[in-house]
């Protein structure tokens, strides 16, 4: 929440039509093109925008303005800038708001008006802040203060404070954003607890400690325990004064705080309906960016209770009123929400269509030069107001100075004194010894005249010397310029040098890049080879079962070998199936496992189960060799599906009476998981290429030992998934035939 200066502007009065007239037939009556004219136009725009006749009065501010400036009569046309301002910032317009306070500040400043000057910037920063453009509301926000410093204007200074504590507490610095605060808050309070200023800045406290982490905690040395206390503590301050001053644009703001507090303590049905209470309010005001940020607040509350319907209605409108008015932070968020409820609601289009749009709406707000330029402004700001308190001190020190000095000078005084009585004894002296002087003079003149003649000779050498002396410094600055310009011949050598191998960097990630798009490219042709292909035989052969069955006609036997061989087809299908999605969703931004500790020995327990009735038909042993309670840290159901992979493959490709392995090794910090067979195994040039870095698959599928089919896909989900888990997979070639996978995780 930013502060405005000044909102008499567009306040909400509902003038009756007589004033309106009145003034009206005023303007009729006076011809004349004078200062009294002008006065009349102004309280007519004004009436007007009490009126929200917008039209009408942007009509009369243009006819104040054109015979202000024909009169020279700046202030009128300087004010009515400022109030056409005004009446846009309240409209969230904020292109036309900033024009016209731009217009404002320099007519203010071309006539001396510091304090309307220092007004207009003041409103600039908070426009800047809900826009977002922190660089520029910063900059504004320091111009006021030097303004307001100069004329001692503290309240308005504490405003500025504000505003600069909103931006350091959007930027995540909440223990910076306490410091300016509370030095607003101390000012504000001077005029009574029950003010605008004090229940804006207890909202703002509340928040800090609300979304301040555990760090920032520590450095306003307050303990994590006390967070929720003390938020809501300031939340029902803020809201009290709000009440008292029946400022419902505040109430709004701290009812929506209440709620979100309350939802994250597990209230649900306090925060739905403080919720919808700031709805309620916030939506009959002017302040577009409240209501927006209300709407967002409940939609994320709905789509964390998974009330889908809701969530995303909230959250549209929220997203529509953002792009509309330019609302960079809610538009970054509403995004957001929409994408979590698309993927929740397994619509991973959407959700990715989504996060996209708030990829974009977040590179909008920063960049890395801007977050320089927010960097530099914020220590520029704070020296300045350490630069003051420095300044203070000083001065009291001065003043001890001061005295000090002036005691110093009497003192001195009192020595003049004393050395005038022995200048005048010494003047006596002097007479005396002139008139012997004067006498021994006369003998000495032809000595004088020889003396000045060598005086005259010895200024000449100087002067030649002099010369010779500036020679001497023009050859030194020439030395100086040919090593500077020597300097930066290097330092220029150097910037092409380092921007070369810049460029060579940028290359290979290029090529890089383009590598792993043509290997992602074979997957994505062989995953629609195999759909296309792999889907249409068991889908046919289901069809071809149901005409059968239709008839009625078909043997008991036959039925049982049909039925059978449907069921292997369909099996491989929905291995075939599962894999794809699985696949699908490890390529998703925002696709991360959930790591815990889990007991491998019972993980591959399950299965095996799940895979025992596969081994039994072809007679192949499968033996857990992990001993019971060996842990690791890893995704539950990622890692069962790349066990499930890799002992299904030793199963498909190990002849009928093999065995199947699976054992764990202790590696200090890691947990080494090996799944060992008996079979056919993978020939060389296939265990190098899965055991490369850049390993992606092509999506090839090979018959089993019992012609069993296969989607192509197992070991590339298994190596996506072994990489999403932070850990390591390799193969190797068995040594008593086969092959060997080792999964190495940490504990």
């Amino acid at each position: 929440m930013f502060l405005l200066f000044y909102t008499a502007g567009f306040a909400q009065v509902n003038a009756p039509q007589k004033k309106l007239d009145s003034l009206l037939s005023l303007n009729q009556k006076n011809q004349k093109t004078d200062s009294t004219k002008i006065k009349i136009l102004t309280e007519v725009y004004r009436q007007y925008m009490r009126m929200r006749n917008i039209d009408k009065a942007e009509d009369y501010l243009d006819k104040t303005i054109q015979l202000s400036h024909e009169k020279n009569l700046k202030k009128f046309s300087a004010m009515a800038y400022y109030r056409r301002a005004l009446m846009y910032h309240g409209r969230s317009d904020y292109q036309k708001a900033e024009v016209n306070y731009l217009t404002a500040v320099a007519e203010f400043s071309s006539i001396g008006n510091l304090d309307m000057e220092a007004g207009t910037y003041l409103n600039l920063g908070a426009l800047y802040g809900s826009i977002p453009d922190y660089v520029k509301s910063l900059d504004v926000n320091q111009k006021a203060i030097s303004i307001y410093e100069k004329m001692g204007n503290e309240v308005d200074m504490a405003s500025c404070y504000t505003n600069v504590s909103t931006i350091y507490q959007r930027l995540g610095n909440q223990s910076q954003a306490l410091v300016y605060m509370n030095m607003a808050l101390k000012v504000f309070a001077k005029d009574g607890e029950n003010t605008r200023g004090v229940a804006v800045v207890y909202g703002l406290i509340g928040n800090n400690y609300f979304e301040a982490s555990d760090r920032e905690l520590m450095e306003m040395k307050v303990l994590p325990s006390q967070k929720i206390k003390l938020a809501l503590e300031y939340y029902n301050k803020s809201l009290k004064v709000a009440e008292i001053i029946d400022d419902k644009g505040i109430v709004a703001t701290a009812k929506r705080d209440l709620a979100d507090l309350y939802s994250s303590i597990g209230q649900k049905d306090a925060a739905l309906k403080s919720y919808q209470k700031s709805i309620e309010l916030s939506k009959t005001g002017d302040d577009k960016e409240a209501y927006a940020s209300t709407l967002y607040a409940l939609g994320n509350f709905y789509q964390k209770e998974n009330d889908f319907e809701n969530a995303t209605s909230l959250l549209n409108n929220s997203l529509k009123i953002a792009e509309e008015n330019r609302f960079l932070d809610i538009e970054r968020n509403a995004n957001l929400g929409l994408s979590t409820v698309y993927e929740k609601e397994k619509n991973y289009n959407k959700a990715l269509a989504y996060y996209r749009q708030y990829i974009a709406a977040r590179d909008k707000i920063f960049n890395e030069d801007k977050e320089k330029e927010i960097t530099r402004r914020q220590m520029q700001l704070d020296f300045n107001v350490k630069e003051r308190d420095y300044l203070l001190k000083q001065k009291l020190t001065e003043g001890e100075l001061k005295r000090q000095q002036q005691e110093l000078i009497l003192k001195r005084q009192e020595l003049a004194l004393s050395d005038k009585e022995k200048a005048l004894n010494l003047l006596t002296f002097q007479k005396a010894k002139a008139d012997l002087d004067i006498q021994r003079l006369a003998q000495e003149g032809k000595f004088t005249k020889a003396k000045y003649e060598a005086q005259i000779a010895a200024s000449i050498k100087d002067k030649q010397i002099s010369k010779q002396d500036q020679q001497i410094k023009f050859d030194g600055r020439i030395k100086i310029f040919l090593s500077i310009a020597t300097i930066l011949i290097l330092i220029i050598a150097v910037v092409i040098f380092l921007n070369q191998r810049k460029t060579t960097r940028l290359n290979k990630i290029i090529n890089n890049q383009k590598r792993e798009l043509e290997q992602l490219s074979k997957v994505k042709d062989r995953i629609f080879s195999v759909v296309s292909h792999d889907m249409r035989t068991p889908v046919n052969s289901l069809i071809s079962f149901m005409q059968l069955l239709e008839g009625g006609n078909i043997e008991q036997e036959k039925l049982k070998r049909y039925a059978a061989s449907l069921k292997n087809n369909l099996t491989y299908t929905s291995t075939m199936m599962e894999n794809l999605l699985n696949w699908a969703a490890s390529q998703m931004q925002g696709f991360n496992p959930y790591l815990e500790s889990l007991d491998i020995q019972q993980v591959t327990g399950e299965v095996i189960q799940s895979l025992q009735d596969g081994a039994d038909q072809k007679q192949i042993s499968i033996k857990n060799l992990i001993p019971d309670k060996t842990f690791c840290k890893a995704d539950e159901n990622m890692l069962s599906l790349v066990i499930r992979n890799l002992v299904s493959n030793a199963i498909k490709f190990t002849p009928e009476g093999g065995l199947v392995e699976i054992s764990s090794t202790d590696l200090s910090d890691y947990q080494e998981i090996k799944i060992s067979d008996t079979g056919v195994g993978l020939d060389p040039v296939r265990l190098n290429h899965f055991n490369k870095p850049g390993y992606l698959g092509a999506g090839v599928s090979t018959l089993g030992t019992n012609k069993e089919k296969g989607t192509g896909l197992g070991l590339l989900l298994c190596r996506t998934f072994v990489g999403l888990m932070d850990g390591h997979i390799n193969v190797s070639a068995n040594p008593t035939g086969g092959t060997c996978f080792a999964i190495i995780l940490k504990k």
